[in-house]
């Protein structure tokens, strides 16, 4: 009797055991770790690391456990990267997971971040199989997400200082004029034929000296002789040229009835000149000579060693060391450009009496943004093959927030000249419109640009480089300097530069409430969030969802701020 009660009991105590390991039931959130632990937008992206545990005596040696990690959201879902394991008894190549001990497991996975995805969880979902037979384990909330304070870039690249299309103008422009006097060798007395030469020279210095716009600043006789012949020779020879000259410089200015300074010197052997001639000469023999120079200094050896070389010293006599015994006389003058108040008047009045530089230089003379609008329409139909004025457009379109309207510009002015400032700018706007790589190609072809290290940094910030984003940024205080600073967690430099924004905004405002968040301040965070809601309403239904302000969600100072 005992027998037969034996087997059946015995065959319902293997089917009992073989029926529990095979359930592989619901799996708690304790096996589970998540970093971040609250889940935040990078350059574009929500990245995440899952530690996981499969718990002893849970994996079933014939299962096949496929793991997806899901970001979900009201009214969607972002789905990662899945990870298979299985069983003992499975032939594959994924991870074996043992039914006794359990295993561990690391899974990495990211999701192109979305605005939706700031108030969202993250779940992990299983999909498991026996053979042919599907096992259902319940999906497991693993951790919250997202903060997306990185994504706040495109707001301050509002702030950001677009490139100008600099003007040229200058108040006093420097200019000269230069005339020569020659000599004949081991000769002072000046001829009749340079005598022309100088009175030529003089007319030019009545010219100058007659004109309401120029100023005369000074009259230059430099002497020479030629480096051969010995050096007292030379130093008397070049003495005497000097004297000879500025005497016939001063009998004509007499004449013409000008005073102006007259500054004179003499180099006894033109060494200097005599190299610049050799080199930019057809000589035979031109780097043997040049090498000579470069080897001796001593003057009577240099000397020596070129007639050494009697091949070519016949055409340094004719050729070379004629154009070196001379006077040069040299006019320096200035030019005196029109008045602010002109500039002003004309550009108002008769903007085609102006030049391109002085056009633009008028729209530096006010704070206006629409007369300055009006200024650069006008370069641009009177010059309208220099790029500035439509750069210069585009930026007050930007600094305006009309986004479409700066692009436009830009691009007109791109078919001008493809200019570093305008490259920065179209960088800019790419960066402005979520375009990264267009911003980082416009970006590469904006060197030279003054504010290019301003434009990277904003680059930066879009591509998760936080830290190079702050050091780009240097001594720049502007929001996204501040924002760069915030996600590189230096908050103190963050606070400081928040508070220089020359024309802080909204976003300024809700940057600092970010900031008192981070170093809970709740004076600050509700203070600074009221600002940034009084500039701009719909920043409440962000701060209500925004996790940087979390802890918060309970605080009735800050829940009365955002209603």
């Amino acid at each position: 009797m005992t027998k037969k009660l034996y087997l059946p009991l015995l065959m319902a105590l293997v089917v009992a055991l073989s029926s529990c390991s095979s359930k592989m039931g619901e799996l708690s959130s304790d096996y589970f770790t998540v970093t971040p632990q609250v889940l935040e937008a990078i350059g574009g992206k929500v990245p995440a690391t899952i530690n996981g545990k499969f718990p002893e005596k849970y994996f079933n040696k014939k299962a096949v456990v496929e793991v997806t990690p899901v970001l979900k959201w009201n009214g969607g879902e972002a789905k990662g990267q899945s990870a298979l394991f299985q069983g003992e008894k499975v032939e594959g190549n994924d991870q074996t997971i043992s039914y006794k001990m359990g295993g561990n497991y690391t899974m990495k996975t990211s999701f192109d971040y979305v605005p939706e995805m700031a108030k969202s969880e993250l779940y992990l979902e299983f999909k498991a199989t026996i053979g042919k037979k599907t096992i259902t384990i319940p999906a497991v909330k693993v951790a919250d997400g997202v903060i997306s304070t990185s994504e706040l870039v495109e707001q301050t690249l509002g702030s950001a200082n677009p490139a100008n299309g600099d003007d040229a103008f200058q108040r006093i422009i420097k200019e000269k004029h230069d005339a020569n006097i020659m000599f004949l060798i081991q000769q002072a007395n000046i001829r009749s034929g340079e005598l022309k030469t100088a009175k030529e020279f003089n007319e030019e210095v009545k010219n100058i000296d007659a004109a309401v716009n120029k100023k005369i600043s000074n009259i230059e006789v430099s002497a020479y002789a030629s480096p051969d012949g010995g050096v007292g020779l030379n130093t008397k020879l070049a003495e005497n040229r000097q004297d000879n000259t500025a005497k016939v410089v001063n009998q004509n200015l007499k004449k013409a009835k000008v005073d102006a300074a007259i500054d004179t010197k003499y180099t006894a052997q033109d060494w200097e000149g005599f190299q610049e001639l050799v080199s930019k000469s057809n000589i035979q023999d031109k780097e043997l000579i040049l090498r000579v120079l470069s080897m001796y200094s001593d003057p009577e050896q240099r000397e020596q060693e070129i007639k050494n070389i009697s091949s070519v010293y016949k055409n340094l006599a004719d050729d070379i060391l004629p154009q070196l015994r001379r006077s040069r006389l040299t006019l320096n003058y200035e030019i005196i450009g029109k008045s602010d108040e002109e500039i002003a008047n004309l550009a108002n009045s008769d903007a085609k009496q102006l030049n391109i530089e002085e056009l633009l230089y008028a729209t530096t003379l006010t704070n206006d943004p629409a007369k300055q609008e009006a200024i650069f329409m006008k370069a641009t139909q009177i010059y309208p093959n220099d790029y500035r004025a439509y750069n210069n457009l585009g930026k007050l379109a930007y600094q305006a927030g009309n986004i479409d309207k700066a692009e436009s510009y830009f691009k007109k002015a791109a078919s001008i000249n493809n200019a570093p400032e305008v490259n920065m700018n179209l960088g800019l706007i790419a960066l402005i419109k979520g375009d990264k790589a267009a911003a980082e190609s416009y970006l590469g072809k904006a060197s030279g640009a003054k504010e290019l290290n301003e434009a990277l940094g904003n680059l930066y910030i879009a591509q998760g480089q936080y830290d190079k984003a702050v050091s780009a940024f240097g001594s720049t205080k502007t929001n996204s300097a501040a924002l760069a600073q915030i996600l590189a967690k230096d908050y103190n430099k963050a606070k400081s530069t928040l508070a220089s924004v020359e024309k802080p905004d909204a976003y300024t405002e809700y940057l600092m409430a970010v900031l008192g968040a981070r170093t809970n301040n709740a004076s600050m965070v509700t203070s600074s969030l009221k600002n940034a809601i009084a500039k701009e309403p719909s920043l409440a239904k962000k701060a209500a969802s925004d996790l940087e302000f979390a802890k918060y969600f309970t605080n009735a100072d800050f829940m009365n701020v955002i209603k």
